[in-house]
């Protein structure tokens, strides 16, 4: 081989074309590889990945952490679990997740003194993290919204083992015209802790979801706190004004601001 002649295998790689799109997204792109296997340092950090979402499954809420935090936002504070005993069962048994305990349902009967406007349950749903990380940051941007433009609150609900339709219930017992319930989603492989945020109007167990309306990928790394307190507020103030929410109530919010 001639001196002047670089060999094949002092050329340098040719550039990733995907490599680029790697500054936009947490998704697994342009990972590279090494024979027929992806590198070792990717390979590491997707078992990581995967350990962390398995851990927010598992998560349980620190709950007397959780109500000193709102009681310094001097809201009152009620302590509900659902029909799931344990996290298996939880897990296992969605309907569970899905009810009031029978002791929990006494416990809110003696909270609903009067009807209200707004019910707001904070929930372990499938991240405990996400809602201990997330949902005070939110609420102190979105109650004093609601509270100045004339919302009547109710007790504020902390629910464990709790999915999203517990909300039904805990808003008709408590009177409200909306529930609206921060619980922590499912986790992705890039968003072990994202909070989910869904409302019902006129909220009683049996609806499903075409009934709802949700905000999602609420984190620092996704919908910013300041944003979702916004779009909330704005689909709260619509949803008790026109009397309805789901697939009929859209985020109309940036149409408005054009």
């Amino acid at each position: 081989m001639s001196p002047d002649l670089p060999s094949a295998h002092t050329q340098p790689p040719a550039p990733d074309p995907w490599s680029g799109l790697r500054a936009f997204t947490a998704a697994r792109i342009a990972l590279g590889r090494v024979g027929t296997s992806v590198p070792l340092q990717e390979a590491l950090a997707f078992r990581l990945a995967h350990a962390a979402a398995r851990d927010a499954v598992y998560s349980a809420l620190e709950v007397e952490k959780l109500t000193t935090g709102l009681a310094q936002l001097s809201v009152r504070v009620c302590v509900v679990r659902s029909q799931a005993e344990n996290r298996p069962q939880y897990l296992q048994r969605p309907d569970l997740g899905r009810r009031l305990h029978p002791a929990s349902r006494e416990l809110l009967l003696g909270h609903s003194m009067a009807p209200s406007d707004v019910a707001v349950i904070l929930a372990d749903g499938l991240s405990a993290a996400a809602v201990q990380q997330h949902a005070l940051p939110v609420l102190q941007l979105l109650l004093p919204k609601l509270q100045a433009a004339g919302f009547r609150l109710a007790p504020v609900v902390v629910a464990e083992q709790a999915r999203v339709a517990i909300s039904d219930e805990i808003g008709q017992v408590l009177q409200a015209q909306l529930a609206l319930i921060l619980i922590g989603e499912r986790p992705g492989l890039s968003s072990p802790h994202s909070l989910g945020a869904y409302f019902t109007y006129g909220p009683r167990p049996g609806l499903t979801d075409e009934a709802r309306n949700c905000v999602s990928n609420i984190r620092p790394e996704g919908l910013s706190y300041a944003l979702a307190a916004d779009k909330l507020f704005f689909l709260l103030q619509e949803a008790l004004r026109r009397q309805l929410s789901g697939v009929l109530l859209k985020d109309e919010m940036g149409l408005l601001d054009a």
